[in-house]
């Protein structure tokens, strides 16, 4: 994430006093496992005693594959910003077109063409945020015909094994950018549940 999440720093800072620390990271010509291990190294950095993680779209499978291959030291816990977990259908669509699959990129292509079969079993809480305003992208390449935030369907979010889930009217970006989000956000991060 960069410049996107700055709305979403700025009220976990100020309702929650929580310090976001920003992972940049190229998915074109990396593979997910090799930007996995760029943030686990960011993360083994941190002079923190508690570190939590919150990913966005591609990000938040990126943060899953981290841990799911790599050790933190540090407790904390994770949200997923709608995160296709599962794989994504705009995504599949996307690389149906030679050049749709390159610009998408290498870790894309790992993560959401074909997602490794994913349950959570780890004791690290993790809560996922899911929007419900069609309005995107993906809602012009295909008819989802289910709740979808206009690039990824609530139900490509839906990772089993996760300790809660929410649905807000915003749209995929809208989840960075609305206080309402941040809120649920810092809720969960705070209590490890929603809706608070």
């Amino acid at each position: 994430m960069g410049a996107e999440c700055y709305l979403l720093g700025r009220h976990l800072w100020r309702e929650r006093g929580l310090r976001l620390t920003v992972f940049r990271y190229h998915s074109v010509h990396q593979s997910a496992v090799q930007v996995a291990a760029q943030l686990h190294g960011l993360l083994s950095s941190l002079q923190a005693p508690q570190v939590h993680l919150i990913g966005h779209s591609l990000g938040g499978s990126i943060v899953l594959t981290c841990l799911e291959r790599h050790v933190m030291r540090q407790p904390g816990r994770v949200v997923l910003l709608g995160s296709p977990v599962l794989g994504s259908r705009s995504a599949e669509y996307l690389a149906r077109w030679g050049w749709g699959r390159r610009v998408m990129g290498r870790a894309v292509a790992d993560e959401l063409l074909c997602p490794p079969a994913r349950r959570w079993d780890s004791s690290r809480q993790v809560g996922i945020i899911a929007g419900t305003c069609p309005v995107g992208l993906g809602e012009l390449l295909i008819r989802f015909g289910e709740p979808n935030d206009g690039t990824v369907a609530v139900s490509e979010t839906r990772l089993p094994g996760a300790t809660a889930s929410i649905e807000l009217p915003l749209t995929h970006m809208g989840l960075l950018w609305s206080r309402a989000a941040a809120r649920e956000v810092g809720n969960f991060l705070a209590h490890g549940r929603f809706g608070l």
